[in-house]
């Protein structure tokens, strides 16, 4: 890949002398803290073979992104940010997507008002790449080259313990080469709801969310879409240096002419210790959520909102979190201060066999109508590390789907697999 070899050497002068740390350092001092740069320089070469279960072509391609922005705090209780994107694709080899190409645009641009102590009420406005939770239902995925922004509206209540919050937020579309616009009859509003060590050093989420979607922001079909979500999400420090973590969505609503009733659920066991005075970490999770039976009149497919996904159910991205069984296992060694390398394992089998099995935006890949294909959709193993020094980080890693019953029955079965380098200079 000539765009990775380009990049690599003048990336790591750039993490050698850093020169956006001093740059910064040096604007804030002439400044008193009122201006802050920011910089991303981004590339990942990838090589996908069998994509999709060998429904897509094989693709390998490089992938450039270039973020520069501007925050101004001209007094303590306003913020004021830009962030300017521009993301490429050269060697796609064809007409590239708008999920990979979306030429100069504005990735970020709000402002912010709140107390000078982070306490007590603030308010932000404008285009923002926001995350909540565990990035389950809501949040940008950095992984994604374009990585999802919204135009939102938050007002909220910091405490010591508690942050009270309420937003509305519609998703960002990129455009190509028009400006991006939010998709303003496809939007979430509600409120999201934390509080830090009440009885101990646990942390609890607890929000309330509605999701509407009309023909013209993407809903097919008569009606619209209208959905309530009830969810918590706790994260409970044990003993011995275990831990969980558990999240719980029901929802309720309209789909279409349809009445819908949906559940999704997240149960994890986490466990660190050390080997050879190295950090070793071990997570254990299991995943469910509803799929929807066609003879029960109703809509039962949980709707997944619009997370940012990459490695909830395996490395490559094939998956979504709607009607589906996943068990995943990762392992995380630090072999020093900076460098990190990470096993996983995910294997995923339909929750109803009637209903779709669906990728990492919620949409559907394939389906078997009569429900004879089985439930098994099949297993992934995934190795890849991580390296940070200074502005620098560094990525590779490798992945492979092994395709179950009900993909090869229904789709040409192929192995998935990616394999990838990347490397980004921040600051």
């Amino acid at each position: 890949m000539p765009v990775r070899v380009l990049l690599m050497v003048p990336l790591c002068l750039l993490a050698q002398f850093d020169p956006g740390h001093d740059l910064n350092e040096r604007l804030a001092k002439q400044t008193e803290g009122r201006l802050q740069l920011r910089f991303e320089l981004k590339q990942r070469a990838e090589n996908r073979t069998g994509a999709v279960f060998g429904r897509d072509r094989d693709l390998a391609a490089s992938f450039i992104r270039t973020r520069v922005g501007l925050t101004f705090q001209p007094v303590s209780w306003v913020k004021a940010s830009i962030l300017m994107q521009d993301t490429r694709a050269p060697f796609y080899g064809m007409p590239a997507p708008g999920n990979v190409r979306d030429p100069f645009d504005m990735q970020e641009g709000y402002i912010e008002l709140f107390s000078q102590k982070q306490r007590g009420l603030g308010f932000s406005l404008g285009r923002q790449m926001i995350g909540y939770g565990d990035t389950r239902l809501i949040g940008s995925p950095q992984w994604a080259y374009t990585a999802r922004t919204w135009d939102t509206a938050r007002l909220y209540h910091v405490s010591k313990k508690v942050r009270l919050e309420f937003l509305t937020l519609s998703t960002i579309v990129p455009r190509g080469n028009a400006f991006n616009k939010p998709v303003l009859g496809d939007r979430i509003w509600g409120t999201y709801n934390t509080f830090r060590e009440l009885l101990g050093k646990e942390l609890i989420d607890v929000y309330v969310l509605r999701h509407d979607q009309n023909a013209p922001g993407g809903f097919p079909g008569p009606g619209r879409l209208g959905i309530n979500l009830y969810g918590s999400r706790w994260v409970v420090p044990l003993p011995r240096s275990f831990r969980i973590t558990l999240e719980g969505v029901l929802q309720n609503g309209k789909v279409g002419l349809l009445p819908h009733r949906a559940a999704g659920g997240v149960v994890q066991i986490g466990y660190k210790t050390s080997i050879h005075k190295r950090p070793l970490d071990f997570a254990n999770e299991y995943k469910y959520a509803s799929g929807t039976d066609p003879g029960s009149g109703r809509s039962g497919t949980f709707d997944q909102l619009y997370p940012a996904a990459h490695d909830k159910l395996g490395h490559i991205d094939l998956l979504g979190w709607r009607n589906i069984h996943n068990i995943r296992s990762t392992t995380t060694l630090n072999t020093t201060k900076n460098w990190a390398w990470v096993l996983m394992y995910n294997s995923s089998w339909l929750a109803n066999p009637r209903d779709a099995l669906y990728n990492a935006q919620g949409r559907a890949i394939v389906r078997s109508a009569d429900g004879t294909a089985g439930r098994y959709v099949g297993q992934e193993i995934d190795l890849y590390s991580n390296y940070q020094w200074g502005g620098l980080n560094i990525s590779a890693g490798i992945g492979q789907f092994f395709p179950g019953t009900f993909v090869r029955r229904t789709t040409p079965g192929a192995f998935s697999r990616l394999l990838y380098l990347s490397t980004a200079y921040t600051f």
